[in-house]
């Protein structure tokens, strides 16, 4: 009963979008042309599996919360993203942590990582076709303990992430080529103070020069797509941050490698959406690492704010999606993981789909026209259009839970895997 009377909805609200010059099978297709890179460091707190019972440690960044049910081990949560899989409609990828490798039980340092640990990942991706991104993992070790990697003042600790930074590249490279599509490397380091330092310079000088030698070694553009991802502050870090969005966006722009935008790296009155047009210029093409942040870079779960609509309004307006990569980005354990997870996710696709339904069109007539009036008047009407009709259908052509079925189908699986585990 419930489903037909979607259906229904879904027939008024397509007529009402006809009626504004919105093709909605065009938007519904757009997004679906769109993959969401869900992150693995939401399963377990970002602990990763180098050694049993790894936790976060240091890095300027921190999980709260000890909700039951963490995934103690690969195979935990290998099943939590299959699970988010099936809660999340659309075409999603999966972005790894250099931390997150099957090691077998040896110690296996950061700088001696090669593909073969990670060969389990390519299998199991590649059999539930869901492409992998991957991420240079630079905090919670001994090494990065005073919170320097490749800014350190010690030529031995910079020589030792500039090998682990070319390694997780040869990392993605064999998972591009593994899948047929480009692997995007993120590098973000938890690099600087809580007080400012005096030789700015003499930082950033070595990180610049670590950057070089650990990207010298020449990779196909199609197997992996580099990206450097700044920052405003840290824990830890509050008064400087060696990889600022200043020194990335030079360093993107003259060495030709994405730019990543994270929406909590920012101050709070900046906009992450405003910054698309001005640095797709300069930068072969952008990551978008969408986060929450609540008074700070506290990456809370992801809902479906102003923010995130503006930013990906930004996005379908652009003209530029075949440069702009879409990944997930927020870490918590006070509630269900992996309902917070899929929630996040699904507030994502949420705004994206509003964003393809807007009458783009009549927008535009109305700018070019110089009717600052009418483009007001029709951004706010599309406020309330029925998109919430549309995203019924999409769900039930994807075979995602509906809304309405959503949290019940999270507390099955709570009570049904989770609960299992102490």
């Amino acid at each position: 009963m419930e489903k037909s009377l979607k259906r229904a909805s879904w027939n008024e609200a397509r007529a009402t979008y006809e009626g504004l010059g919105v093709d909605v099978e065009a938007a519904l297709s757009a997004i679906d042309a769109i993959p969401i890179s869900i992150h693995c460091w939401q399963g377990d707190d970002v602990g990763g599996f180098e050694r049993a019972g790894a936790e976060l440690s240091g890095g300027g960044i921190q999980v709260t919360g000890n909700q039951p049910g963490k995934a103690r081990n690969i195979a935990e949560l290998r099943h939590d993203i299959e699970e988010v899989s099936l809660l999340s409609p659309g075409p999603k990828r999966l972005s790894l942590h250099a931390s997150y490798g099957e090691f077998g039980g040896k110690k296996i340092d950061r700088n001696a990582i090669e593909p073969a640990h990670f060969a389990g990942w390519m299998d199991w991706a590649t059999a539930r076709k869901l492409p992998l991104d991957f991420n240079s993992t630079l905090f919670s070790h001994p090494l990065a303990a005073d919170g320097y990697t490749l800014s350190h003042r010690s030529p031995e600790v910079r020589a030792f992430w500039v090998e682990h930074v070319a390694r997780s590249r040869r990392i993605s490279a064999a998972m591009g080529k593994s899948q047929g599509s480009a692997c995007v490397h993120n590098i973000w380091l938890p690099d600087g103070s809580k007080d400012s330092p005096v030789d700015r310079t003499g930082f950033r000088s070595r990180l610049l020069e670590s950057l070089d030698a650990s990207m010298a070694e020449r990779l196909p553009a199609s197997q992996v797509e580099d990206s450097v991802e700044g920052k405003l502050f840290g824990i830890g870090s509050e008064s400087f941050v060696v990889g600022s969005n200043d020194f990335y966006l030079g360093y993107a722009a003259t060495r030709k490698v994405f730019l990543t935008l994270d929406m909590g790296h920012f101050h709070p009155t900046e906009s992450v959406a405003d910054k698309i047009s001005a640095v797709l210029p300069f930068v072969p093409g952008l990551l978008l690492h969408v986060s929450r942040g609540v008074r700070w870079d506290s990456d809370h779960v992801v809902t479906l704010t102003d923010e995130l609509s503006e930013l990906c309004r930004e996005l379908a307006r652009s003209g530029q999606l075949g440069r702009i990569r879409f990944g997930l980005d927020y870490f918590d354990a006070s509630i269900n993981r992996v309902g917070a997870w899929a929630l996040g996710y699904r507030s994502a696709r949420k705004a994206l789909l509003a964003a393809f339904l807007e009458p783009h069109a009549r927008l535009l007539a109305a700018d070019e026209a110089g009717d600052g009036f009418a483009r007001l008047a029709l951004l706010e009407e599309a406020k309330a259009l029925p998109w919430s009709a549309v995203w019924d259908e999409y769900c039930l052509r994807s075979g995602a839970p509906l809304d309405s079925e959503f949290i019940a189908q999270v507390a099955a699986y709570a009570r049904d895997v989770l609960s299992k585990r102490s």
